[in-house]
């Protein structure tokens, strides 16, 4: 309540520090909901351009290639070069290339289910910490007003000092929502950009894998093969 009197008698400059010494709680929430995102958005953009940054298209006409020729075990090893889960995928349906369509299908199935999530992994969780920032804002500014109302409420001042108590106090309230509005904002755009990202590239993984399986497939029916 002091601080809302040093606001109003020194001006709005200082309107934010003491909004954050006044009521700090719902503030620090919101810094650390921030801090989370800011990781999770930083991690997710770096896991995407650096694990998916393959061109599949050259990298398929490569495989195709190799296992026309009747050179499996060199497609193998070309897979092998990284880590890259475009190449663990086609390497899944290589490894059972002599088998039958049904283990084929099952093998890069089974490869898929377990690569795709990991393109979308944590992504949904920026709409919810999206929310969560609304609210905690809006909790902040409600608790800002109960404590702003309860200030210019006490006995001896003027009313140009509570008039001028009140107005600070509105604004320091509003900084709550301010912050909590601009991290769901935030969160909104990220999770959009990293969610079409993922889409597309879990639509690329099952691109890849109806290649490599009719590749096989029709490998296999040629005479002589395998």
């Amino acid at each position: 309540m002091q601080l809302l009197l040093l606001a109003a008698e020194g001006g709005g400059t200082s309107q934010l520090m003491a909004a954050f010494k006044e009521n700090p709680t719902f503030m620090v929430l919101n810094l650390v909901c921030s801090a989370v995102v800011l990781t999770i958005v930083i991690e997710r953009f770096a896991f995407q351009l650096s694990r998916y940054r393959v061109n599949s298209r050259e990298f398929f006409a490569q495989i195709k290639k190799l296992v026309l020729a009747g050179n499996i075990d060199r497609a193998i090893k070309l897979c092998e070069a990284s880590d890259y889960p475009i190449l663990q995928l086609v390497k899944a349906g290589l490894t059972h290339a002599n088998k039958g369509e049904a283990e084929i299908d099952a093998a890069l199935s089974e490869k898929l289910s377990e690569l795709k999530p990991q393109a979308e992994k944590r992504v949904g969780a920026l709409w919810s910490l999206a929310n969560i920032a609304t609210l905690i804002g809006l909790l902040g500014t409600v608790s800002g007003l109960i404590l702003t109302f309860g200030a210019i409420a006490r006995p001896g001042l003027t009313q140009a000092v509570k008039q001028q108590m009140l107005s600070n106090g509105i604004a320091e309230a509003m900084y709550n929502t301010a912050l909590g509005l601009g991290i769901a904002v935030f969160c909104m755009i990220a999770h959009i950009l990293l969610h079409t990202r993922a889409k597309a590239i879990q639509h690329d993984l099952e691109t890849t894998m109806e290649k490599t399986f009719n590749l096989l497939t029709i490998q296999q029916q040629r005479p002589g093969q395998y």
